[in-house]
């Protein structure tokens, strides 16, 4: 059997060209990071150093409501995207993962600082201040008990829930920034 433009095999720089599975995975993974691109927020996007044809591609995709004609756009995309330095791409996106994930965490920090203050009261409270000493512990008190009383009378948390989310949220930015 005659070796192929698909084998592996060396070329005139004696040097071995990449298996056609290994071309094939990194097509794939072209591809993949394509469709990142085109999830991603137009804003977001915009900021990346993508050439103008890519950019063109990726908002024809999101225009696209047919299965096999999105599927024909993704494809382009990775032919697109297999003749420019993914890593910048890479670096990107694992940032925005890194800030999404940062996010994620401090709202559930918020939101279990807020479950804590409904539902302990004066003992968390007192922490929070421990935490934070400038708060004003007399308008925070007065915002638990306001979200206390319409979780007793409704059942559920509502607007004054909400507001001391708000505050809370509002609270953490002065810490972390």
């Amino acid at each position: 059997m005659t070796a192929g433009p698909d084998r592996d095999e060396e070329h005139d720089g004696g040097t071995q060209l990449p298996s056609k599975s290994a071309r094939k995975r990194a097509a794939h993974a072209a591809q993949d990071l394509g469709v990142a691109l085109v999830e991603l927020p137009e804003a977001e996007l915009a900021a990346l150093p993508l050439p103008e044809a890519l950019l063109e591609a990726i908002r024809a995709a999101r225009r696209i409501h047919s299965r096999a004609a999105g599927a024909r756009q993704r494809q382009y995309i990775g032919k697109l995207m297999r003749e420019i330095d993914l890593e910048p791409i890479r670096a990107a996106l694992a940032a925005r993962r890194e800030r999404d994930a940062r996010a994620s965490e401090l709202f559930r920090r918020i939101e279990n600082w807020r479950d804590r203050l409904m539902r302990e009261g004066e003992p968390a409270l007192a922490e929070l201040a421990q935490w934070h000493p400038d708060i004003d512990v007399s308008a925070w008190r007065q915002r638990i008990e306001a979200a206390r009383a319409e979780r007793a009378r409704t059942g559920a948390s509502g607007a004054a829930a909400r507001e001391l989310f708000r505050a809370l949220r509002a609270m953490f930015a002065t810490m972390s920034g």
